[in-house]
């Protein structure tokens, strides 16, 4: 091989490690998940959340997920946990209404005001507003801007 082919190669492959990999949204899909400060379950646990939380994958490390929450703090969460397959969404802010229908003049739904980082299974859409499931199976519409959406 020549020099300025392994320079070449070299190069490529440098830019390929460098390039970072898009962000993919991620649903937890059991009824509880511990998230960990590392790899493993020998690290520390961070938090501990319920089905639908979602999460953006910004790494792996073998059976494990490198993700990104709703405030932007960073977790390791078991693959095995979640799923790419479902579309979820959690609560931005507290007191947030959920609405029997997708608008203001609708009245609560009987879930009523929720708190921040209360998750949901995102099941419709209608203008700038979702419809909405927990793992209960409650739920209604909540104005899209009020919900972190993976």
């Amino acid at each position: 091989m020549t020099k300025n082919l392994i320079a070449s190669i070299a190069l490529a492959t440098s830019a390929l490690i460098l390039i970072p990999t898009p962000a993919e949204a991620l649903c937890v899909k059991v009824p509880e998940a511990n998230l960990r400060q590392g790899p493993g379950t020998h690290y520390k646990k961070t938090w501990t959340v319920y089905a639908y939380m979602p999460f953006k994958q910004i790494g792996r490390r073998g059976s494990w997920y490198h993700v990104s929450d709703v405030d932007g703090d960073r977790h390791w969460i078991f693959n095995k946990l979640v799923s790419r397959k479902l579309r979820c969404a959690v609560v931005k802010k507290d007191n947030v209404n959920v609405r029997r229908g997708p608008g203001t003049k609708y009245p609560l739904a009987d879930i009523g005001k929720l708190e921040k980082y209360y998750s949901f299974q995102v099941i419709g859409r209608k203008g700038n507003w979702l419809k909405v499931r927990d793992d209960l199976g409650n739920g209604g519409w909540i104005a899209r801007s009020l919900l972190w959406v993976q």
